[in-house]
Order: C-alpha cells, then structure tokens, then sequence
C-alpha cells in the first residue's frame, strides 16, 4: 500500500501572507493541529503547526532573551528567535522545508520517518506541488481496520502453527532450534529455551499477531548465557 491510497486530499492549506490569528481560527474551526504553506501556484514553502505558536511574547511563552555568548557567536540566531515569538504573519512562524513523501512512497518508508522525525504528518507531493496530507491519524485509522480484519479471520489449529514457524524462520534474531509450539482451540503454548528476555518477548508477540490467535501461554525459559541461570 502507498501514501496515495490513504493520503488525505485537498488538505486545507494558507498562504505565506496569511496571518497567524486566521491561521490559529482555521485550525480550530478544522480541528487541525498543523497547515501546510503553499504559494498560490500550489508549491509547498512550509508548514506551520501549532507548536510553532507555543512560544510566543502575547503568551508570556517567548523565553529569555539570547545569552552574550550567542549573540556574539550567532547575532542572526537571536533576530531569528525574535522573528519566531513576534512574527505576526505565517511565513515568520512557519517551518521552512518541511520533510516530504510522494505519492508512491510506501506506508513502512512513511511510518520510519514519522517515528525517526517525531513527526505528526507529512506533505503528499506531485511535481512539486502540494496534492495531500497524510497524518498519524490516517495510518491509525488504517491500523484498526487491519486489525479489525485479523480477528475475523478464524485458521484452523495447524495454520496458525505453521504461520508462527515460518514468521520464526523469516527473521534474523528468533532461535532455529529449542522452540516447542502447541496449538489447540486457537490458543498457543511456548515452550523452549531462549537466550534473552527480548528474544522471549519478540516470540510471544509473533505469535499474538497470527490471525486467529485468541491466547499465548509463555513456558519459554530464559538462560542467561553469562550466568547459565535460568528464567521462568
């Protein structure tokens, strides 16, 4: 799946010029927490959130003035703290450049930079010029859905068995020996050893994903191999 078969279209947007307090009201009257910026040909300049607009002079939310040393070493870097809590107008506040995604960027590349960024939403590009949103509320919504579709699906006892030993055997970490699985009336017994407290988690939650799993029981032993001493 890709951003453009999940993306929000025709985001509501303002210009450069527009000026914080129609910002804000837009946000509120949409329920928004951020705007993307764009110039009236449609090209994105930025985009301004509501954190852009914590720490402001009318709030008594500005902070201190810039230190000697940093207006000596950096006197721009204090005019331009000065422009962010006094700026009346969008382009002032904004966040120039803000990181983008097109419309074939795929949902795991988009959550990787959500989380790597700590970013809320990205702007959806197409030559250029801005053509939708794409929010953590989107992919939230996505989630549900799936998870909603896994617990209607019912496989029977052995499905859901080999499901769990081809997920163990498709990643890098899971132990190739040791590791015991039962399967009755949808619910899986572990058994076995492995060789860390993550190792023990990781396996516990391959097997809550499988679809049609209703219960995990961790009989799973953690050995510790500097120690030797085992883990229930």
């Amino acid at each position: 799946m890709r951003v453009a078969d999940l993306m929000h279209k025709n985001p509501v947007t303002v210009l450069p010029e527009t000026t914080l307090a129609d910002a804000a009201r837009i946000m509120l009257a949409h329920h928004l927490s951020g705007l993307p910026v764009v110039t009236q040909a449609g090209e994105l300049t930025g985009i301004v959130t509501d954190g852009d607009m914590l720490r402001r002079a009318e709030l008594g939310t500005a902070g201190t003035h810039a230190n000697w040393l940093k207006m000596f070493l950096l006197p721009s870097a204090a005019a331009d703290d000065y422009i962010k809590t006094h700026g009346r107008r969008v382009d002032e506040v904004m966040t120039e450049n803000p990181i983008t995604v097109t419309l074939q960027t795929s949902l795991e590349e988009v959550a990787s930079l959500m989380a790597k960024r700590h970013i809320k939403r990205l702007p959806v590009l197409e030559n250029h010029r801005l053509v939708g949103m794409l929010s953590r509320t989107e992919l939230l919504g996505k989630l549900a859905l799936k998870l909603i579709e896994v617990e209607r699906h019912h496989p029977t006892d052995d499905e859901i068995a080999n499901h769990i030993k081809t997920a163990l055997a498709a990643e890098s970490w899971a132990p190739r020996t040791g590791i015991h699985i039962k399967v009755k009336d949808r619910v899986v017994d572990l058994e076995g050893i492995v060789m860390s407290d993550a190792d023990r988690r990781a396996v516990n939650v391959i097997a809550e994903n499988v679809p049609g799993v209703s219960e995990v029981h961790d009989r799973l032993v953690y050995v510790d191999p500097g120690s030797g001493m085992a883990f229930g």
